[in-house]
């Protein structure tokens, strides 16, 4: 038997240490599992090139859970080490031998999928266990060789017995671990961590039913079998090429992601670059809704099919943190932390990267069936319309596949939208204005009013819609976007035939003024519009401007403006043409003047939403007195 000491190298060991920093004490089972999957690859590699002179054969990973013996067993039928490479790459802290590996047949090994990093990888085993043995045996005609070290720096090593090539590690689980000596709590790190593994992991065993014998009788019960459980999907939907697979294969794999989900998703995105970096993997599209808190991190990273984190902020550009899916890079470390995100060059080219793609998804969808494109607009309208506002060139592309939709459930692009309206919506400045509703049911009147005019509304009810027009206004020329009830539409667009008033100007003044002695609420401006004689006599607006601040301040916008709560400020706009303002200027008593003007008043406020509390209980009275 041989002992000494692990020989930690100090200037090496702290980049490795800053770079492989764990917090969390269970990835311990996702790096020893990563070293039994290297372990096998490597074999598999030299097998395929010749250096290995072995049978390959269908090698697996074993875990298993020796409760009474308060010890953890990981099993792989691997490359194996010898003594000289145990003492190398275990007792060498700060070596890694899939480094090493790697730089040998970096030119033959591109593909061969090894994950690397094993030596502080390995460590991190003593994190849950009070000493480690390891019992391995080389592929090459070498003896087995054990090796134990209760995680100070003194360690044994000697001959072993082991017949069969590759590695068993044994944890002894130290007391202030033993929730990993639970069966339940092995398989969910597995499935977390190791889901997607290329190498099978078997875990425990599971009874399969067996056909019935011929002669069987019905009642007769169904022979069954052991067989070994392997916890692992080897080969995932994203490692394979598009070309073979179907749009069920893409469901069924949604499926195995979230299982929980019962929604299907509504299209999927498989995306496979391996210049100027490697990334696979597959992002969906669920339905979504105009919730802002809906959840996030639903996709998860993995590097070489191992699991990293489902926190893909930085990554994946922000806007497509509401998709779902997988994305596999090996140019990732394991050990993702903000900065490092925030300062890798590759990183940000992946992040391009997925946002062209999204976009060239989506106008591939939107050209091939518009139809149904238009069907799962609503569905998808959140992710678009955030990534318009968040990332320029996705804005830029968006102009191919986002879509406006009216209240009448027509859809234009920006470009077929200022068609159509070219000839009919524009203001005194000969600006196009985009008449739009956000509730179909609160601005119904104004609605009407403006497609009574052959006016386009479009339906925009989206929490973040104000910043997305604010946006459009200034990327667009001579566009402007104009709530339906912002101001009367007399005001907003340029029309040719203007209405005469029936008042004098003399007439105007005094109305204007006793409408302003009457109306005590200092929020409403009043203004006087000859209009059509059956348009409402009141009409009440909110300037555009103020609405959409106070819209952008409720999503998070108005803070960029520095200001506080927003006023309430509203345009009263009086018909001078209608019959019911002609009487209010000539009834001759106050009392009777000041009942028509509050009644006016409070039924245009009704219309808008905007009687409440006391102030619609009173309009109640007062209606029933004036009906009495």
């Amino acid at each position: 038997m041989a002992t000494g000491k692990i020989n930690v190298s100090v200037e090496n060991i702290f980049p490795l240490i800053k770079k492989f920093l764990y917090s969390d004490h269970e990835i311990f089972l996702r790096e020893l599992i990563s070293n039994s999957t290297d372990a096998t690859l490597k074999l598999k590699h030299l097998a395929s090139i010749g250096e290995a002179k072995v049978e390959y054969g269908n090698p697996l990973i074993e875990v298993k859970v020796d409760k009474k013996g308060k010890k953890l067993h990981i099993i792989d039928q691997g490359i194996g080490m010898t003594e000289e490479e145990v003492k190398k790459y275990i007792n060498e802290v700060a070596f890694s031998g899939a480094e090493e590996f790697l730089d040998k047949y970096k030119d033959a090994a591109k593909d061969s999928g090894i994950i690397g990093h094993f030596g502080l990888g390995f460590y991190s085993a003593f994190m849950v266990a009070g000493k480690v043995e390891i019992i391995t045996k080389s592929y090459k005609d070498e003896p087995a060789v054990h090796w134990t070290c209760d995680g100070s720096p003194n360690f044994e090593i000697e001959e072993s017995k082991k017949k069969e090539r590759g590695t068993e590690i044994i944890l002894h689980i130290a007391e202030d671990s033993t929730e990993f000596l639970e069966e339940n709590r092995i398989g969910d790190l597995l499935r977390k961590y190791n889901k997607f593994m290329p190498i099978p992991i078997k875990f425990g065993m599971r009874t399969e039913t067996l056909p019935k014998p011929e002669g069987a009788k019905e009642d007769d019960p169904a022979p069954t079998k052991e067989v070994d459980n392997i916890i692992n999907n080897p080969n995932p939907a994203w490692t394979k090429q598009p070309t073979d697979l179907k749009d069920e294969d893409y469901k069924e794999f949604y499926r195995e992601l979230y299982p929980m989900q019962f929604e299907e998703p509504l299209f999927h995105i498989h995306l496979n670059v391996d210049y100027p970096f490697n990334l696979t993997g597959i992002l969906y599209f669920p339905k979504l809704t105009n919730d802002m808190n809906i959840q996030k991190d639903r996709i998860q990273l993995y590097q070489n099919q191992v699991f990293v984190t489902d926190n893909v902020e930085g990554i994946v550009p922000e806007f497509l943190t509401m998709l779902r899916g997988v994305i596999d890079s090996p140019d990732i470390p394991l050990n993702v932390s903000r900065s490092y995100l925030q300062a890798d060059g590759a990183v940000k080219k992946i992040s391009s990267y997925i946002t062209r793609k999204v976009a060239d998804k989506l106008t591939s969808l939107f050209k091939n069936n518009r139809e149904e494109f238009e069907t799962k607009w609503n569905d998808i309208k959140m992710v678009i319309e955030y990534g318009m506002l968040s990332e320029e060139k996705f804005f830029e592309k968006a102009d191919a596949f986002a879509l406006y939709p009216t209240v009448d459930n027509k859809y234009f692009t920006f470009e077929e939208l200022q068609e159509k309206i070219k000839d009919n919506q524009t203001d005194k400045d000969d600006k196009l204005v985009i008449l739009y509703a956000s509730d179909t049911q609160a601005q119904h009147s104004y609605i009407e009013a403006a497609k009574a005019k052959g006016y386009e509304v479009l339906l925009l009810d989206s929490p973040i819609i104000s910043h997305l027009m604010q946006k459009l206004e200034t990327s667009k020329d001579k566009i402007s976007f104009a709530r339906v009830d912002a101001d009367h539409l007399d005001n907003l667009i340029k029309k040719e035939d203007t209405q005469i008033s029936k008042l004098s100007d003399e007439e105007k003044d005094k109305l204007k003024k006793e409408l302003e002695e009457t109306i005590q609420n200092k929020s409403y401006t009043v203004q006087l519009e000859a209009m059509d004689s059956d348009a409402s006599p009141f009409i009440i607006t909110e300037p555009e401007f103020m609405r959409r601040m106070k819209e952008m301040q409720q999503t998070g916008g108005g803070g960029m403006f520095g200001m506080g709560n927003m006023p309430e400020m509203y345009n009263l706009i009086v018909n001078t043409n209608h019959e019911l303002v002609s009487e209010i200027l000539n009834t001759k008593t106050t009392k009777k003047k000041e009942r028509l003007i509050n009644q006016a008043l409070d039924l245009a406020r009704l219309s808008k939403g905007l009687l409440k509390g006391e102030e619609l209980t009173n309009f109640i009275k007062r209606s029933y007195e004036m009906v009495k």
